[in-house]
């Protein structure tokens, strides 16, 4: 049977392409404005890699770098640098952006640069950068003492000094990485002095620049969910059996 359309449902039905049609040219319109006017104004702004509607009405935001945030008004007037909080859901957006544009695969992290601790079952995953003298990551892994059936994937990450990095390869040089690890990390016992190939800490601090993990300690869980910073065993306990 043939379709059949009264002229009024044709033009309601073109009505509503044409006004679906001019939203887009709005929308593709304010981000070139945006575009054009950072640039023309700001021509030290790093190149701006999208331009996208925040849930704020007229906010838009600007990422810059991968993963910076900025945000700015539909003509491209003014600059914001700051965090976006969504005061009814109590939450930050702007946290909640970088995270996801940062995200890494777990399958994707280089286990072949860390050693791995295995505790009960080990059905549980999580991988952790840690620098050795860093004291949230020695806190870290005292709370990560009180649980049970994970497998640890420590990545050593001397980021804060010297003698983070002299320690670093003493821990990677040892006979039991795991065990000279966690008696430094929980026991305060120095690791002995040992020498061998120290190449996999020196890419381990490549791979966290490019990836931007900036501080220690950072979690990892198998849903590609990062955690910046050290967090309580309660908290712990409840992300590594809901990551899946």
């Amino acid at each position: 049977m043939n379709a059949r359309f009264s002229p009024r449902c044709l033009a309601v039905a073109l009505a509503t392409v044409t006004l679906g049609l001019a939203m887009h040219g709005g929308a593709s319109a304010q981000e070139a404005a945006i575009r054009k006017n950072l640039a023309e104004r700001l021509p030290n702004l790093p190149k701006i890699d999208e331009v996208s509607k925040t849930p704020m009405p007229g906010l838009y935001e600007v990422r810059v770098n991968g993963a910076d945030i900025l945000y700015t008004d539909a003509e491209g007037n003014y600059l914001i640098q700051g965090m976006l909080i969504d005061t009814k859901a109590k939450t930050n957006l702007t946290e909640e952006r970088v995270e996801k544009l940062t995200a890494i695969p777990f399958d994707q992290l280089p286990f072949k640069d860390a050693f791995t601790i295995v505790k009960g079952n080990g059905k549980r995953k999580l991988a952790v950068f840690e620098d050795p003298n860093c004291g949230y990551c020695k806190k870290f892994e005292r709370e990560l003492a009180k649980i049970d059936n994970v497998t640890v994937h420590v990545f050593l990450y001397p980021i804060l000094s010297k003698d983070s990095a002299d320690k670093s390869n003493a821990i990677w040089c040892a006979k039991d990485k795991a065990k000279t690890f966690t008696n430094w990390m929980v026991k305060d016992i120095e690791p002995p002095k040992a020498t061998c190939d120290t190449a996999a800490v020196e890419r381990n601090v490549d791979f966290g620049k490019k990836n931007r993990i900036t501080g220690t300690p950072t979690l990892f869980f198998v849903d590609g969910t990062r955690v910046p910073g050290a967090i309580p065993g309660d908290k712990l306990e409840k992300m590594l059996a809901e990551a899946k």
